[in-house]
């Protein structure tokens, strides 16, 4: 099916933390949810409208320490700004990919003009192809699942040339929707650790069976902090597995390989090694493209704020990496095109695998469609932290949220008056997805929501 871009509107929201979220360098107490409404012409069909969300999360697409964390979230509001402009100015009738691809190029080159990284110029399109693709399906009458695995979308390999047209077909022609997707359970850098509120009551962790540690940067605090964590988790009356995610904070890889030695040798730490799945990008992007894993590829790496373009997967995999993440906030073809090849690359003796790692996404069209794009793909269990840090809906008009646990009651719950995830011995249930439409019976009430700031473009001395 083909189809062409004729509005794109933005808004925002602004969302109250219930606890500070401390990863990496930053701690965040608010944010604001953006809003994509595009209506397309699908060809021979007429008009649909389609919508989706996410947070404008400061200082985790850009993390350089001269920006303040506004800045970077006036980076993301510019990356879908320039977008807008791109997609809106692709003439003619095309696939929803193949306006993708017709545009990330120029939008990266345009975003670097504004010294905007890869990483945040890839939010813009990210945003506006999941709207884009919600009006394509309704439009077409069919769900997110059936839709992708016919590839309605047109994936093709033109932006990923070690694979052939073929792999990609086969891949999603394979594809069968999980049922149940088991939710990993954040545990922030401030987040409590032992008694009542800690990792192991579950209250707190909702009967995850998996834990995402976040890391700091010093090997050993770092020890001390999971060796705490781990003595708590071993006292669950069931089995768990854990991740560890530095975000970036982890200088180089001596002070990496510093941590993997207490791991691999420290009998306190044994409750965290040996349920340990992967680590997730321990250093900054730009030293972890320079830093082959060498003899610590023995364990199980991922990157995620590396991936930051098409060619980012396969560069990893040759310094040792196993892994990427899946987030839909870089991209739902990106994460297509990533399992395809680590299903490709998968053999007997190696095993490649993407992981679903959140950016907060909140309840809604944020969280559904990140759902169901892992459910696709085959992400068993995804970190899932919009609800551990914001109150349900929030401040999200209550029939606006009443809505969406109307349409979607096996994925929501009425707690005392708030809407809330449900999460279900540890899992997330999919099967309300499974309608018209990208993972989503329900649109936002757009007459409650604000425009989008409208930042102005940088000029060339400003980012000099």
């Amino acid at each position: 099916m083909r189809l062409a871009v004729r509005d794109i509107a933005f808004f925002e929201r602004p969302v109250a933390f219930v606890r500070p979220f401390r990863f990496g360098a930053v701690v965040i107490n608010a944010a604001s949810q953006m809003f994509v409404r595009v209506e397309i012409e699908v060809e021979g069909k007429g008009p649909s409208v389609g919508a989706s969300a996410e947070m404008l999360v400061p200082k985790w697409f850009d993390k350089r320490a001269h920006l303040s964390p506004d800045e970077t979230v006036t980076e993301l509001r510019r990356s879908l700004l320039i977008a807008r402009d791109l997609y809106l100015g692709h003439k003619g009738f095309d696939t929803a990919f193949g306006l993708h691809a017709a545009c990330i190029g120029a939008q990266v080159e345009a975003c670097a003009k504004e010294d905007i990284p890869p990483l945040a110029a890839a939010y813009g399109p990210a945003e506006i192809d999941k709207a884009i693709l919600d009006a394509l399906l309704r439009s077409a009458g069919v769900n997110f699942f059936d839709g992708m695995i016919g590839n309605i979308s047109g994936i093709d390999a033109r932006l990923s040339p070690d694979l052939a047209n073929g792999d990609i077909a086969q891949f999603l022609s394979d594809r069968k929707r999980l049922e149940r997707v088991a939710i990993r359970h954040t545990v922030g850098l401030d987040d409590k650790v032992e008694g009542a509120g800690g990792v192991a009551d579950a209250k707190e962790n909702t009967g995850a069976r998996f834990f995402k540690l976040k890391l700091n940067g010093d090997p050993d605090a770092d020890a001390a902090r999971l060796i705490r964590i781990g003595n708590e988790l071993a006292t669950l009356a069931y089995d768990y597995r854990v991740s560890l995610d530095a975000n970036e904070q982890y200088a180089d890889l001596v002070a990496l390989g510093a941590l993997m030695d207490r791991l691999d040798r420290d009998g306190a730490l044994r409750p965290i090694a040996a349920k340990l799945l992967y680590i997730e990008q321990p250093m900054p992007r730009d030293i972890t493209r320079q830093s082959p894993l060498g003899r610590l590829s023995g364990r199980d790496f991922i990157i995620d704020e590396a991936d930051d373009s098409y060619d980012a997967f396969p560069a990893a995999r040759a310094l040792g990496y196993r892994g990427i993440s899946s987030k839909s906030c870089k991209g739902i073809y990106k994460s297509v095109v990533n399992a395809t090849r680590a299903a490709k690359w998968s053999s007997g003796s190696e095993t490649f695998f993407v992981t679903g790692e959140d950016l907060t996404c909140q309840a809604g069209l944020a969280v559904q469609q990140d759902l169901a794009l892992g459910a696709l793909i085959g992400v068993s269990h995804a970190e899932r932290n919009g609800h551990h840090y914001v109150d349900g809906f929030a401040d999200t008009p209550p029939a606006e949220a009443q809505a969406f646990l109307a349409a979607h009651r096996d994925l929501y719950v009425n707690d005392d008056g708030k809407v809330r995830l449900s999460i279900r011995d540890g899992d997330l249930l999919t099967g309300s997805l499974v309608a018209p439409g990208f993972a989503t019976s329900v649109h936002p009430d757009w007459s409650s929501l604000p425009s989008l700031e409208q930042p102005k473009a940088r000029t060339q001395e400003q980012t000099l």
